[in-house]
């Protein structure tokens, strides 16, 4: 469907205000009442942007959300050819998980869509592109002859992954950021050799 510049705004202020909403509180069972209560929009609206209705709205908050996961991290992200790169990221990761705090926009999406067809292909999307960019970094280090040849790329990428992820679940318990600084430090160490 082709949206006016109107339309477009429409739509994306739906988008904006239901993350918001959903990365509030973590509501448990949102409904497209409480979105149109906090966009201020009708349920025509929300149904001509979404004939999907909640289902397709929530997917592209998901989407939106996962984006937004790895656009925090750049330019960093897209750039680790050395080691004050790998720090910058570092922080910038730690940065946006202390910034969100106890809060996950993408856990609170996915308990409320996890049986929707394509949540799960949106959070498996969202860990490959990251793993991919995280393994892009280090084949670029070991090209520069700065990480060895011996660490198999893909499966280091892959526990940074890891090691942030249960970062993320001891942040939402406690609410403190140590576990995660503390493995991807240990992670980079280990890289540096």
């Amino acid at each position: 469907m082709a949206l006016t510049a109107k339309g477009r705004a429409t739509r994306e202020r739906i988008l904006d205000g239901a993350a918001a909403y959903l990365r509030g509180n973590e509501p448990g069972n949102a409904t497209l009442d409480d979105i149109r209560a906090v966009t201020g929009t009708s349920k025509s609206q929300l149904f001509h942007y979404f004939p999907g209705g909640k289902e397709e709205l929530f997917l592209a908050v998901a989407r939106r959300e996962a984006d937004r996961v790895l656009d925090d991290q750049q330019p960093h992200l897209g750039a680790l050819d050395s080691w004050a790169a790998w720090d910058r990221w570092r922080e910038a990761v730690i940065a946006r998980y202390r910034a969100q705090g106890a809060q996950c926009p993408m856990a609170a999406l996915m308990n409320q869509i996890g049986s929707v067809p394509g949540a799960a292909e949106v959070s498996s999307s969202l860990l490959r592109t990251w793993q991919g960019e995280v393994e892009r970094g280090i084949r670029t280090m070991q090209a520069q002859g700065e990480v060895s040849p011996d660490v198999d790329a893909h499966r280091m990428a892959g526990a940074f992954i890891a090691g942030i992820q249960g970062g993320v679940v001891v942040l939402r318990t406690t609410g403190r950021t140590d576990h995660l600084e503390a493995i991807l430090s240990i992670l980079i160490a280990h890289l540096r050799g």
